[in-house]
């Protein structure tokens, strides 16, 4: 067991701040599989939210993923045990087809796309898992081993999404040891998974390798101090580079960048990367947000001066243009496709602009500007157009059902269309 001193899951004082995060919520979802830490889990939500004058209602969702024959057992177990607390409780399946190579992966997909659809019909906005601190630990050691940076290294954290889900973790600072403890003595036998010893996954070969380290000192309390303090630098260098990126970094009505080459590099490597990477997101229309290795590639041979005529990255194309760096959209083999903007609706094109239609006239359609000329655009704009032609090319045009120009890019020339670049 961990070093590091664990939460008394027995003082109430504690389950109110560990369960903080949920106690507004009208409806909350608990995860179960059945294993020790799921149960744990829902008897300590369920001891919390009694504790409460207006509790959220409790829904636990137990999913037989189709893999192992005793599953169906398994979850008509949590059903029974949810039942004995006094909580709604759904069973869920993974049915059809499973892939035959990143099963786990498509597994977690399943679990948390079958879940959110539950909970969508349940009114219930948050979904509470059982992750806890040796979770933590094994994923801190994989992402270590994998190269990770500063993002990466910060781990698991207490709030998130996963397949559109927001989810909490409650008893991420919790040991293992701690849950089972609770729920041996609540008189439940949980269930064991035996791909939990399964040495064919990564996170199994890391988890057998724990005690090791852990005499060493390197437990799971370290490693969970660890990704604490890495959040908290990862925090500190985004304000830093949310600032650079305010300060640098110039967009055009078209959704290509301007960065001053001098400018950008008298911040350290660690601010510049994250600001060229955000870059990056915005134009290529957020494909790739943790390519961290090309990235720094790119970052280097932009401080090397040895950036190719036009280097090719993440949906973007990056050009040395005087003293400084151009970012456009990179066309590719496929433009995006028409799309009709109903009365009153809203689409967001190439993941880039958020075009509206305010009016309650039909028979708008976005489309791509493509090859038009730069002469046209100029006469059209009224000033001179400097930006790539790639740029051009990618962004959009609507036009109304007689072919009429109502916007391009990011200019709007009728009050019942409004485009909005998409920043983030």
């Amino acid at each position: 067991m961990s070093s590091g001193l664990t939460p008394d899951l027995n003082d109430p004082g504690v389950l109110a701040r560990l369960f903080a995060p949920a106690a507004r919520e009208p409806a909350i979802g608990l995860a179960v599989s059945g294993g020790a830490d799921s149960l744990a889990l829902m008897l300590l939500a369920r001891q919390w939210a009694v504790t409460l004058e207006n509790p959220p209602r409790l829904f636990v969702y137990s999913l037989n993923h189709g893999l192992r024959p005793e599953a169906q057992e398994e979850v008509a177990m949590v059903l029974a045990l949810a039942e004995r607390l006094g909580l709604e409780a759904r069973g869920l399946e993974w049915t059809g087809a499973k892939p035959e190579t990143g099963l786990q992966e498509a597994a977690r997909q399943a679990r948390y796309r079958l879940i959110g659809a539950a909970m969508q019909a349940d009114g219930a906005r948050l979904l509470l898992t059982a992750h806890h601190r040796a979770d933590q630990a094994e994923t801190i050691l994989m992402r270590m081993a994998h190269g990770s940076g500063v993002d990466g290294l910060k781990g698991i954290q207490t709030m998130g999404m996963v397949e559109g889900v927001t989810i909490l973790r409650p008893l991420l600072d919790v040991e293992p040891a701690a849950l089972a403890a609770i729920v041996e003595g609540a008189g439940f036998t949980a269930v064991h998974d035996p791909s939990n010893d399964d040495p064919n996954y990564e996170r199994v070969r890391w988890r057998k390798l724990l005690p090791a380290l852990s005499a060493e000192g390197l437990d799971s309390a370290t490693l969970s101090r660890f990704a604490t303090r890495m959040a908290e630098a990862d925090e500190a260098l985004t304000q830093m580079a949310n600032a650079a990126f305010a300060e640098l970094v110039q967009f055009d009505g078209f959704g290509a960048a301007l960065l001053p080459n001098a400018n950008f590099l008298a911040f350290s490597p660690a601010i510049g990367r994250r600001v060229l990477g955000r870059v990056l997101n915005v134009v290529g229309g957020r494909q790739k947000p943790r390519a961290l290795g090309q990235i720094e590639r790119l970052y280097d041979q932009i401080a090397a001066r040895d950036l190719p005529r036009a280097a090719t990255l993440l949906g973007t194309i990056v050009r040395q243009k005087g003293e400084s760096l151009t970012i456009s959209r990179e066309p590719g083999r496929v433009l995006p496709e028409d799309k009709s903007l109903s009365p009153g609706g809203e689409l967001i094109w190439d993941e880039r602009f958020r075009i509206a239609n305010l009016s309650d006239t039909a028979g708008f359609t976005a489309s791509v500007a493509d090859f038009l000329p730069r002469h046209r655009l100029e006469n059209i704009l009224g000033f001179k157009v400097t930006t790539p032609a790639e740029a051009i090319r990618t962004a959009p045009l609507v036009r109304d059902a007689e072919g009429g120009l109502l916007a391009l890019g990011g200019w709007s020339f009728d009050d019942r269309v409004k485009v909005e670049l998409l920043i983030d």
